[in-house]
């Protein structure tokens, strides 16, 4: 069961991840904590290599090897089965990453539609959830066109809407501008940043990009395996 108490929608204690690699031992997150609370957008940053992916990975519970507490919305994950992790994921997160992943025989509509389908939205409520967020990206004259028919950063904003199809309370986000130049880059960050903001959600948002991570309430900083 979930305590609901505390209020907070991540709660990190002392979590770990190593990899081994021939005789070598690699320790990339050295006993990591961090809280994040309802609404919080928080900005991840750390150099190339530092661990970023992989402490997301953690809280989005995409792979297991990790040490320590990952309570999610109150909810202790590290003895749940696969099925538990699937269920958080499915009803509590939201995915952004570099490379929009955007299924190519699929309007960007269908793309939005799709993961409400998955779970249970009926099909008019989805449309009109996918239709709304992707015009509030500025993509309304482009419901229609398959990914192979947007730009960059038009493909990544129907990635933005996706992740946010669901109304997760969290949205986790691993470079999502990494591909895309610095001015389309600065004003796609923009348009997510606000529409997280909009629909209510928090998010964990790693990001190279200094002048973003400053427009969001908190910055973190991943160094040597631990947060600064």
């Amino acid at each position: 069961m979930s305590d609901l108490n505390n209020g907070k929608i991540v709660e990190l204690r002392d979590v770990k991840r190593s990899f081994v690699q021939g005789d070598v031992v690699i320790e990339v997150l050295r006993g990591v904590n961090l809280d994040i609370q309802p609404n919080e957008i928080v900005a991840l940053v750390g150099p190339s290599g530092s661990g970023k992916s992989t402490l997301l990975q953690a809280v989005g519970l995409l792979e297991g090897g990790f040490e320590g507490s990952i309570k999610l919305n109150g909810e202790e994950t590290a003895q749940l089965p696969a099925s538990g992790h699937t269920r958080i994921r499915r009803d509590l997160l939201g995915f952004v990453y570099q490379f929009h992943h955007l299924l190519p025989d699929f309007s960007a509509l269908e793309n939005v539609v799709m993961p409400q389908l998955i779970a249970g939205v009926s099909q008019k409520a989805a449309e009109v959830r996918a239709e709304s967020l992707l015009r509030s990206l500025g993509l309304g004259e482009r419901l229609d066109h398959k990914p192979s028919q947007l730009s960059g950063g038009e493909q990544q904003r129907v990635a933005v809407a996706r992740a946010l199809a669901n109304a997760p309370k969290l949205v986790l986000a691993d470079e999502p501008t990494g591909n895309l130049d610095e001015a389309t880059a600065d004003l796609v960050l923009a348009e997510f940043i606000g529409l997280v903001r909009q629909e209510g959600s928090a998010a964990l948002i790693a990001t190279h990009n200094e002048r973003m991570a400053a427009k969001m309430d908190r910055v973190v900083r991943l160094q040597e395996g631990v947060l600064t």
